[in-house]
């Protein structure tokens, strides 16, 4: 699988057969779309769901199969949500044997029910700009001790050229606070053949360089 990473909290997962987008609200931020026709359209959060696909649209919590991978989502409780509510949805990709998970905008807090629902994760996508919006560093460092990833790739901070609607930290900052240093900075983040040292590593996918 290779994962592609375009700001804010915008993935692209291409396996073998699917080629899956992830929050594509680029368009409302000052960049541009990157979603295609055949592309499978997925949303963490209605306020993100402003992309349409001649695919598939997939913007709520249960299993899937598309094109050859496997999509789970897991209901979670948005970062602005108050207590009790839960109108996110983390979602896990499965295919190529490899799983990826993208957290989005929600709350640092999973019980047992969530976490067996998540199980394994090879490499995590989760945002680490916070400001009130989105996850902090801290909070992302929590989810991150919890679930045990291989690689950790970090979404929705500062980026030029985007205007978020809550200000992001640089990610200079984000990753002090996270005290974890880049293993790399790649344009695209190939799964196959990933090596880990059994620890988790961060890796920095940019793809609009």
């Amino acid at each position: 699988m290779e994962i592609e990473y375009f700001g804010a909290n915008c993935i692209k997962l291409t396996s073998k057969k699917a080629s899956v987008v992830i929050d594509d609200n680029l368009a409302h931020i000052g960049g541009k779309s990157i979603t295609r026709d055949n592309d499978v359209v997925v949303s963490t959060q209605d306020v993100l769901a402003v992309t349409e696909s001649k695919e598939l649209k997939i913007t709520a919590a249960g299993e899937f199969e598309v094109m050859g991978m496997s999509v789970k989502g897991v209901q979670a409780r948005a970062h602005t949500d108050q207590p009790g509510e839960r109108t996110a949805t983390m979602y896990k990709f499965m295919a190529d044997d490899t799983h990826v998970l993208v957290v989005g905008h929600v709350y640092p807090e999973l019980d047992d029910t969530q976490l067996e629902a998540i199980g394994r994760v090879d490499v995590m996508v989760v945002p680490v700009g916070g400001n009130g919006f989105t996850l902090d560093p801290l909070g992302a460092l929590k989810l991150i001790r919890k679930i045990e990833p291989s690689v950790v790739v970090p979404t929705q901070y500062d980026v030029d050229g985007l205007k978020y609607e809550v200000p992001a930290l640089s990610l200079e900052e984000a990753m002090q606070s996270l005290a974890m240093q880049p293993k790399e900075t790649v344009q695209k983040l190939k799964t196959k053949g990933l090596e880990t040292d059994g620890q988790t590593s961060l890796i920095v996918v940019q793809s609009w360089k």
